[in-house]
């Protein structure tokens, strides 16, 4: 019979900080279409809507939805420059944590 440990028998060595900010990461990224647009933006400085739209084959409205809540939560940041918005991400540890998932052998 196996038994697992108890939350509290396993140190990770996180710190009640950080277990905070990886856990809004988590939530706030939660979504296939965030974790791309992570992607994109940590590839490129900044894109428009219109281009992340085209790159992920997403229509533009709900593209905005996710953009919008991802900016209001502090992930990412934008520009206007005429009629376009141009998104960046703000918060680059989003990279880090979404590099650690990607690297989990059960994925």
């Amino acid at each position: 019979m196996t038994t697992t440990a108890s939350p509290a028998a396993i140190d990770m060595g996180l710190s009640v900080e950080k277990m905070e900010k990886v856990a809004f990461i988590l939530k706030t990224t939660a979504h296939p279409t965030r974790i791309a647009i992570v992607q994109l933006l940590a590839a490129q400085e900044s894109l428009s809507v219109t281009e992340i739209s085209e790159k992920l084959n997403v229509e533009q409205s709900l593209l905005s939805h996710h953009l919008s809540g991802m900016k209001l939560k502090g992930i990412l940041s934008s520009t206007r420059d005429g009629k376009n918005i141009y998104y960046a991400l703000k918060m680059r540890e989003v990279i880090d944590v979404i590099q650690c998932l990607a690297a989990c052998t059960f994925l």
